[in-house]
């Protein structure tokens, strides 16, 4: 009962947050110069104001917040100005996914790469293992998606012809931009591993494993780990967010259908409806990977759900 009780009070501050980012983006859209109908081409002043009055566009601006937040309550983000015949709501349903499984497939990259890597730096401080180990997570922190992700189709796509350079149609279209946005990840997640095992290590639980003559593999992976995991937990919520909502870049270079070039070409097009629903989605998804984060967080310490 105690934890549904702390998973209801989590959930009861999601949605005061939610109105609060659809309000801001709201304005802040508005108030940002040029309008949805601009184009380099000037379009007539009438056919403009037909379009402005068709969408609602030439009423007061309260008045327009208003129906946009009745019609945001009934789920409806509203019509897509580019493109005619389709609703904000369907194109996010048809492209989220897409990103959606980008995000999973690199999230999984950086947790089995970083993880076991901190962890067995974290066995021998000191030794070249652990520098090397330091070393490459040092590198990875400084080396951004947009430069990592050329050089590896330069090796692996144009270089060995093992993968395609563009595409979203084979399982092998997953694996370069995974490890685009992978192995950016994996780098802190080493150095939260290594952190929290350097914490653990001199606790009296591990001494006790040690002085009954348990395996190492199960000292460190099985007592050490679970105490150690605490900050890459933490750290998974808003990375995970990051590589579902800063999957644009790598989106853009393997030419992958996903939200991320929609949310791109939205803000520059000053498409009122799309860049509200791409910011509400990727702030909802962000708040519930911080929930999950969370309730995992309260199971591993339930000083921490008993607290809350």
């Amino acid at each position: 009962m105690g934890m549904a009780a702390f998973i209801l009070r989590r959930l009861a501050g999601l949605v005061p947050t939610l109105w609060l980012v659809a309000t801001c983006v709201f304005f802040l859209a508005r108030f940002a110069p040029g309008g949805p109908f601009d184009r380099e081409r000037e379009m007539p002043e009438s056919a403009k104001a037909a379009l402005h009055a068709h969408y609602g566009l030439d009423r007061p601006l309260a008045e327009q917040y208003g129906r946009y937040m009745l019609n945001l309550a009934r789920g409806d983000l509203g019509p897509s100005y580019k493109h005619p015949g389709w609703t904000v709501r369907e194109l996010i349903g048809a492209r989220a996914l897409v990103s959606l499984e980008l995000g999973l497939w690199a999230l999984l990259v950086a947790i089995t790469l970083g993880v076991p890597a901190g962890v067995l730096a974290a066995t021998r401080p000191g030794s070249l293992l652990d520098r090397a180990v330091t070393g490459a997570a040092t590198l990875g922190v400084c080396v951004p998606s947009f430069v990592l992700a050329p050089l590896l189709v330069l090796a692996f796509a144009l270089g060995s012809g093992w993968f395609n350079v563009l595409g979203w149609e084979t399982a092998g279209d997953r694996v370069l931009p995974a490890l685009s946005l992978g192995l950016v990840f994996a780098a802190p997640a080493a150095r939260l591993a290594r952190g929290g095992m350097m914490d653990v290590r001199a606790q009296d639980y591990m001494r006790a494993a040690v002085a009954r003559g348990l395996p190492p593999w199960r000292i460190w992976f099985v007592h050490g780990l679970r105490n150690a995991l605490a900050p890459v937990v933490t750290w998974i919520g808003p990375a995970a967010a990051g590589l579902i909502s800063g999957s644009f870049v790598v989106e853009s270079i393997f030419n992958i259908p996903g939200l991320g070039k929609l949310f791109v070409s939205s803000a520059f097009d000053r498409e009122y409806t799309m860049i509200c629903g791409t910011v509400l989605f990727y702030a909802a998804v962000l708040l519930a990977l911080n929930l999950c984060v969370e309730c995992v967080m309260a199971w591993l310490n339930p000083k921490l759900r008993a607290g809350a």
